[in-house]
């Protein structure tokens, strides 16, 4: 059996999930009439403390446009260097919002209000205007990094001040809530916009919800028709999105437990260099000079693990719901084979 740990996107539906999806109620909705889309919705607003919701089909999508909901040609978004919607949503911010980008040397994918504070551009004609700031918790590339409730309270307050509108990739939020104990309430006071995705850590198979206030979401229903994400009978698979609401959250510390386990593991490892603190569900390590990634991703392989490289001398694990404590002994095992 293949033990893939490329990203938490790979999980299948559990059989309950499946379950709830054969059964689910459906309808139309660019029609708004599909009522498990409905629900879906609702519920992930509730959970945030937010007015309404958009299901879409992708969290890249959401994240997008949101972005372009708020900013024009010759506005600016501001966000750390690593940050999702820069480094890997195919400069979408650009091509959709035509806005210009400034990037923030952050702490493991995570910026300060005093960074915000020293990036908005002067109200100077030779420079874009300042319109948002997005920040990404947890942060991929800062190897699953949490940020602390009072820094995104500082964030959001600095925002206010300076009239940005401040939006949540929240790709893996419930891993963040999980290990620093806050809730999607308190996250939903900070935002303006939230991205809530459902195929991670959720276990999910697609979907995104994007949450704000009514007027947002009306704007954004719009920006959904022009980017080609409006869906029909979307409820067979927002039922998935709503099973993993009610019942996957809590779940997640058992994906914290096998993600620390093998960080311990690969501390040990002579081919490690070094191992990004684990926070949440991802591992990032780097190699010791003279080890190879490709080297290191086929020995896995061979043995039946994926992985992924997050650059020319690191290496990605993420834990899902679809790793047993079986093949984390297999993990184990193929890892000491290194030293």
């Amino acid at each position: 059996m293949m033990i893939d740990l490329r990203s938490d996107t790979v999980t299948k539906p559990t059989p309950q999930m499946l379950e709830v999806m054969l059964n689910a109620q459906v309808g139309d909705d660019v029609f708004e009439e599909d009522p498990t889309v409905i629900q879906l919705e609702e519920t992930a607003a509730k959970m945030f403390g937010k007015e309404a919701g958009l299901y879409c089909p992708s969290g890249t999508m959401t994240n997008q446009i949101a972005i372009k909901a708020v900013t024009e040609s010759g506005t600016e978004v501001i966000c750390e260097k690593g940050s999702h919607v820069y480094y890997y949503e195919g400069g979408g911010i650009m091509s959709n919002s035509g806005a210009s980008v400034k990037l923030i040397e952050g702490n493991r994918g995570r910026i300060t209000a005093d960074d915000v504070i020293k990036n908005i551009n002067a109200d100077n004609v030779h420079f874009p205007e300042s319109r948002l700031v997005v920040l990404e918790n947890t942060a991929n590339r800062g190897g699953g990094s949490c940020y602390n409730l009072e820094d995104m309270q500082s964030i959001a307050a600095a925002c206010k001040t300076h009239n940005l509108f401040l939006h949540l990739d929240g790709a893996r939020i419930f891993n963040a809530c999980i290990a620093k104990n806050y809730s999607p309430s308190d996250i939903g006071q900070c935002f303006n916009s939230i991205s809530v995705c459902l195929s991670k850590g959720l276990g999910a198979p697609v979907g995104s919800v994007l949450l704000g206030d009514k007027g947002l979401i009306k704007k954004a229903r719009r920006i959904r028709k022009v980017f080609g994400g409006g869906m029909r009978q979307a409820g067979y698979i927002a039922a998935a999105g709503l099973y993993a609401l009610n019942n996957h959250i809590n779940r997640l510390v058992d994906d914290h437990k096998k993600a620390k386990h093998i960080e311990s593991i690969l501390k040990s490892c002579s081919f490690v260099k070094s191992v990004l603190p684990v926070e949440t569900n991802i591992v990032i390590f780097g190699l010791q000079d003279g080890f190879k990634t490709e080297t290191i991703l086929n020995h896995l392989s061979k043995n039946n693990i994926l992985a992924f490289a997050t650059g020319p001398d690191t290496i990605r694990f993420v834990t899902h719901l679809d790793i047993s404590d079986t093949m984390l002994y297999d993990i184990d095992k193929v890892l000491k084979t290194f030293n």
